[in-house]
C-alpha cells in the first residue's frame, strides 16, 4: 500500500547512511517530507535533493541545533509529524570496560543518548500541538542482551534509550503521540563493515548467532521505520520494537 505517510513531515537524525538513509529515502517515497539532521553537509545535501526534502546541519549532542532542527522542520512543511531519532556512534575504543576510558564513555552516551533525549524534547511540543506524532529512537538487540565482546558505552546508551522510549511512549499516550524503540541486531551498515574490516573475528563471533544466519540490511530495518511511523502501528506505543532476526530469542542456532 503506497502513501502509507502521504502529507506527513518526518525528521530523521543520521539520514545521510545506513539506516537513517535508508528510511530518510522509503519515507520520502511513501510520501513524507522529508528533513535530514546530519553534519555531513555535502551527503546531506545530495540526499535531501535525491528525495526531494530538505538538510540541516545538526550535531545532535548540540541542544541549540537539536531545537533549530525541528524548528526548521515546522517552518518548512507547518508541521512535524514523525521523527526518527537514529544518529549514533559506535567508535572502536568503546570496548570492555576495563579499556574504555571516561572520555570514550562519555562521547558514547552525549551521541546515542544524551541525543534521543534532546530531540524528544525538541519534537513533543510540535506534536502535542497537533495532538498527534511518532517518535521512533533506535536501540538495539544488545538493549536486551548481555555480550561478552562487550562495546559497554554502546550498550548502556541503547539501554538508556530503550528505557527512555519506554516512559516517553505511556506518559504522552493520551495526547496522541506514540514512543517506541526500535531495537536492530547486527546490521549491514558502514560501521559493521568496519568491524569485519578491522576485526573479522570479532565479526564473526556476532554472525553465529543470529538464526536466519546473516545480517539485516539497512533497508530492513527502514521497513519497520516506516510501520512504526505510518497509522498501521496506531495502537503500538512504549514497545521494544526488534527487528533481530531471531537473535534475541536464540539459545543454540540452526547449523
Amino acid at each position: 500500500m503506497a502513501g502509507r505517510v502521504s502529507g506527513k513531515t518526518a525528521v530523521v537524525t543520521g539520514g545521510c547512511s545506513g539506516i537513517g538513509l535508508a528510511s530518510a529515502r522509503l519515507l520520502a517515497a511513501e510520501g513524507a517530507h522529508v528533513v535530514i539532521g546530519d553534519i555531513d553537509d555535502d551527503r546531506g545535501k545530495a540526499v535531501a535533493d535525491e528525495i526531494n526534502g530538505s538538510y540541516v546541519h545538526c550535531d545532535v549532542t548540540d541542544a541549540d541545533q537539536v531545537e533549530a532542527l525541528f524548528a526548521a522542520a515546522d517552518r518548512i512543511t507547518g508541521r512535524v509529524d514523525i521523527a526518527f531519532n537514529n544518529a549514533g556512534i559506535s567508535p572502536p575504543e568503546d570496548d570492555s570496560i576495563l579499556q574504555t576510558d571516561l572520555e570514550t564513555w562519555r562521547r558514547v552516551q552525549e551521541t546515542n543518548l544524551t541525543s534521543v533525549y534532546l530531540c524528544c524534547k525538541a519534537a513533543l511540543p510540535y506534536m502535542l500541538a497537533r495532538k498527534s506524532g511518532s517518535i521512533i529512537n533506535t536501540a538495539s538487540f544488545v538493549a536486551v542482551l548481555g555480550s561478552a565482546t562487550s562495546q559497554i558505552s554502546y550498550t548502556a546508551s541503547k539501554g538508556g534509550v530503550l528505557a527512555l522510549s519506554r516512559e516517553l511512549g505511556v506518559q504522552f499516550a493520551r495526547d496522541g503521540i506514540r514512543v517506541n524503540a526500535l531495537c536492530p541486531g547486527p546490521v549491514n551498515t558502514p560501521l559493521l563493515q568496519e568491524l569485519f574490516a578491522k576485526d573479522p573475528e570479532r565479526a564473526a563471533r556476532r554472525l553465529v548467532h543470529v538464526p536466519i544466519g546473516r545480517f539485516a540490511e539497512p533497508e530492513e530495518i527502514a521497513n519497520a521505520v516506516l510501520f512504526l511511523a505510518s497509522d498501521e502501528s496506531s495502537f503500538i506505543t512504549a514497545s521494544t520494537f526488534l527487528v533481530d532476526g531471531g537473535i534475541s530469542a536464540a539459545y543454540v542456532t540452526p547449523l
